[in-house]
Parts: structure tokens; sequence; C-alpha cells
């Protein structure tokens, strides 16, 4: 028996918070709720600060969609006892800093190519734990998440060639 389930029947606790803490998908998790909420914060700015009416459409569809998933995810880790982070990582917080200094054109392109390679990363991320995951409900959670983020790279792409941005 590991030390962990002596400590935690010596203690009393509940076995929700080992489970919690000894989950193999607790990366995934974590990674997708930062994600997540990323996403909203830069939607939401995209439609404050965007030029284009087709980056404020984008932002408004990333607020409603990532906000929807955000929700569902903290509804399966909240069955398990899985504690979500609750703002965007160091990362994501320094990006929307250096949108928020921005406007007009130069805000849309950097927020168009940021988009572009956000969601090229999370559709990589969201297809191997769709494909590896040990937790089924994060392998679920991932499966569900993926057309909707194809869908939304296909958007991004899609506005990055009528507004001649270069996503590279």
């Amino acid at each position: 028996m590991s030390k962990i389930f002596w400590i935690t029947i010596a203690l009393g606790l509940p076995s929700a918070l080992v489970a919690a803490d000894a989950n193999p998908d607790a990366a995934f998790y974590k990674k997708a709720a930062e994600g997540g909420i990323a996403e909203v914060e830069l939607g939401q700015l995209a439609q404050d600060k965007a030029s284009s009416p087709n980056v404020k459409a984008f932002g408004a569809m990333m607020v409603a969609d990532h906000s929807a998933a955000n929700d569902k995810l903290k509804s399966v880790a909240a069955g398990k006892g899985i504690e979500l982070p609750t703002s965007p990582s160091v990362g994501q917080m320094a990006t929307k800093t250096k949108l928020e200094v921005l406007s007009g054109s130069t805000f849309d392109k950097s927020y168009i190519k940021g988009m572009v390679k956000d969601h090229e990363e999370d559709i990589k991320e969201f297809q191997q734990e769709a494909a590896s995951g040990q937790d089924p409900d994060a392998r679920a959670f991932a499966k569900a998440t993926l057309p909707t983020l194809r869908a939304h790279l296909k958007k991004i792409q899609s506005i990055a060639a009528s507004e001649g941005v270069s996503a590279d």
C-alpha cells in the first residue's frame, strides 16, 4: 500500500482528495482550464479592441464556445474532486497584457496570429488526450471538444486570409 493511502486512512481524509492528486490526466485538466479561461478573456478583449468586424465576431464566438466548454470541464472535474485553476497561465496573462496595449489593425493581426497558433497547439494536445489519456472522462471531454477547436482554427485561418495576415 502507498504511503498516501495510509496517511489518508490515518487522517480520515476523503479518498476523493487523494484521487484528485493522483489523477493521471491532472495536467490535461489544468492546461485545458487555463486555456479555456484565456480564450474567453482574449475573446472579450477582441470584442472591445478589434477594428475588423470579423475579428470582433470571432472574439464573440470564443467567449460563447469556450465558456460552454469551461462549464463542462468544471462539471467533469468537480465530479472527480479535481480543483481547476481559476485564471490563465502566466504566459497567457502576458499575452493578454501585450494585446491590451495594441489597437486597430495592429491588434487584429496580433490576435489573429495568436489564435491560429493557439488553436493549432490546442488541437494537438486534445488529440493526444483523446487518443491516449488514461482518465476516460478527460478523454471524452477532449474528443467532444475537438470538433469545436477544429472549427475555430478553420474560421480564424479564413479570417487571416481575408485580412491579409500571414499566420506564420
